[in-house]
């Protein structure tokens, strides 16, 4: 699609989108189409639950196969045991940072399609990784959030 960006995802990240895909397409649609001619056959449509329900479940799960072949054509699959500068912070890395007050946080870059900021995951495209990008042990990087700005200190960087 014109103008999309490219959807850097790593290896397990593009399985998982492979795998709802897969279930989606192969089980959930097939299950449904059944349900809908079934409800069909029973007469009036209009104040069939079965068939209006099963119309709307299908269009949502045709919209979502939509989305994820779009974000499946524009991944690039990048594995974050490879990256060639393991002194930097690039994808994929899991990086311990310390703020101002000297409060500790883990967090690892993932494709955006992977992000759970609840267990320290964050977009690659998020402000916080954008600011990181490049950064090594030592380097101070201001977070432009809502809030104002924040600065943080690279304490730790790894790779799987």
């Amino acid at each position: 699609m014109a103008g999309e960006k490219t959807n850097i995802i790593s290896p397990a990240g593009f399985a998982a989108l492979r795998a709802e895909y897969d279930l989606l397409f192969g089980d959930e649609r097939p299950k449904l189409v059944e349900v809908i001619s079934w409800a069909a056959g029973n007469g009036d449509r209009s104040e069939n639950g079965d068939y209006i329900y099963g119309r709307k479940r299908l269009r949502e799960i045709d919209r979502r196969l939509t989305f994820l072949a779009r974000r499946m054509k524009a991944a690039r699959v990048v594995d974050p045991a490879e990256q060639p500068d393991k002194d930097r912070i690039w994808f994929g890395a899991t990086i311990e940072l310390a703020d101002d007050d000297d409060a500790r946080r883990t967090v690892t870059l993932v494709g955006d399609d992977e992000a759970d900021a609840g267990t320290g995951r964050i977009g690659w495209n998020s402000p916080l990784a954008r600011s990181l990008r490049g950064a090594a042990v030592g380097d101070l990087r201001t977070v432009h959030l809502p809030a104002g700005p924040k600065e943080w200190e690279v304490m730790a960087v790894s790779y799987p």
